[in-house]
């Protein structure tokens, strides 16, 4: 008796592409916001890291994107082996980490319009993730 093994439509490369286009969304909407507002508008982007003022610059900001946009992949694909909603659990995950990641930019200290941008970059990158990696879940 001969078997044939089933035929696949190669559908599991759709969510790692899917994901990849995430992360790229991830690091090229808070870049989209930091050129209307740092060089057209003239907001001054400063972080304090150890206590030193540093300007923001758009490797910072696309750095952040990235390394959250992989971290966020990473984790989802981690639940996804080992929790039975990976999605719903992913998803609760991610907006806890957005909602307390607007603690940095709100409490730091720099001028107002400076705070709303910086958090409209966090909210921006949680966004996309959120939307994008959670609806990729295999949930």
């Amino acid at each position: 008796m001969t078997t044939t093994a089933p035929v696949t439509s190669g559908t599991s490369s759709r969510p790692t592409a899917r994901r990849a286009l995430t992360v790229a969304a991830a690091v090229l909407a808070p870049l989209f916001l930091w050129a209307l507002t740092v060089p057209l508008a003239g907001v001054e982007l400063t972080a304090l890291p150890g206590g030193e003022p540093r300007a923001v610059g758009p490797v910072a900001v696309a750095v952040a994107g990235l390394v959250f946009g992989l971290a966020a992949w990473a984790l989802l694909a981690v639940l996804e082996r080992t929790v039975r909603r990976p999605g719903r659990v992913w998803t609760v995950v991610a907006f806890s980490v957005l909602v307390l990641s607007l603690a940095g930019p709100v409490t730091s200290g720099a001028e107002p319009a400076a705070v709303l941008v910086l958090a409209g970059m966090h909210v921006l990158v949680g966004a996309v993730l959120i939307l994008g990696l959670g609806r990729s879940s295999r949930s």
